[in-house]
């Protein structure tokens, strides 16, 4: 199946200089993405307009450009049926069909819908807000005070000692399902520093030499997941039993069920494999 894919992605938040003509539209049902399926395509409209679909388009977003194409975030009503020939799908059940550009511009369109729905009133007042037009905000019609998309900072960490990785099973995991570590940044802290407390509060393990590896935006609801690189440093695998069920470290030729390959998780895991080929190593 040829996977969903843009070549190229601006984004954007004025159409000022937007030509008419079709716009590709990214519709979502909650998480759920408004595509089309046959054996040998995924795709999603790509349109002047929603309406010989039956869909609403009141509200939609902006996002930006992607191969010259405008994208509009749109969100269907809870009840509304999907038109015939297309369907909902959970975004996270789509990873093995999306390249990484399309799911940065899904993740943006979720995330843009999502502080949408929840900033209708303003939390200092509670008057009704509107869209403002020059940015990508809502401003309370009553105070004017101004709300902004919601991003929450988390790190996430590949903990490497000698040839193995540490890599643990949340309770919300499936079964035999294992990933490397994460958790959000609280506030005045530093990312290095919320590092090492996660891994330690998590595992018992210290680590050292954090290094920055890469970032990507996780809309579940409204993360930045901003992955690091660590070395072992000294302690014994205590799990927290409250976050986790079991943590362990890994050999690169024998990982368990490990995170779709669209995840910085993965990446984070693919990038201790290709450093690790042909080694086996000894177990800690």
């Amino acid at each position: 199946m040829i996977p969903l894919s843009f070549t190229t992605f601006t984004p954007g938040n004025d159409e000022k200089g937007i030509s008419p003509g079709p716009s590709h539209w990214l519709v979502f049902q909650g998480t759920d993405l408004l595509v089309a399926k046959t054996d040998s395509e995924i795709r999603i409209p790509t349109r002047d307009s929603l309406a010989d679909l039956g869909i609403p388009a009141d509200g939609c977003h902006f996002l930006g450009t992607a191969d010259g194409i405008p994208c509009r975030a749109v969100a269907a009503p809870p009840g509304l049926t999907a038109p015939g020939g297309w369907s909902f799908e959970g975004l996270r059940a789509l990873f093995g069909m999306l390249s990484d550009t399309f799911f940065t511009v899904a993740a943006r369109a979720l995330e843009v819908l999502e502080w949408d729905a929840g900033h209708r009133f303003c939390g200092k007042c509670g008057a009704e807000t509107k869209v403002k037009k020059d940015e990508r905000a809502r401003e309370c019609t009553r105070c004017g005070h101004l709300s902004y998309p919601r991003i929450s900072p988390a790190v996430i960490v590949a903990v490497v000692r000698d040839h193995r990785i540490l890599l643990a099973r949340a309770h919300r995991f499936p079964p035999g399902f294992y990933s490397v570590l994460a958790g959000f940044v609280e506030p005045g802290e530093t990312l290095e520093e919320c590092v090492a407390r996660e891994v330690r509060e998590e595992t018992g393990i210290e680590v050292k030499d954090v290094r920055y590896f890469r970032s990507q935006p996780w809309p579940f609801p409204h993360s930045l997941m901003i992955a690091f690189t660590a070395e072992y440093a000294g302690g014994e695998i205590r799990v927290d039993e409250s976050e986790l069920m079991e943590a362990g470290w890994y050999a690169a030729d024998a990982l368990p069920r490990i995170p779709d390959p669209i995840t910085v998780a993965r990446k984070l895991i693919d990038w201790f494999r290709s450093t690790r080929e042909g080694v086996t190593g000894a177990r800690p």
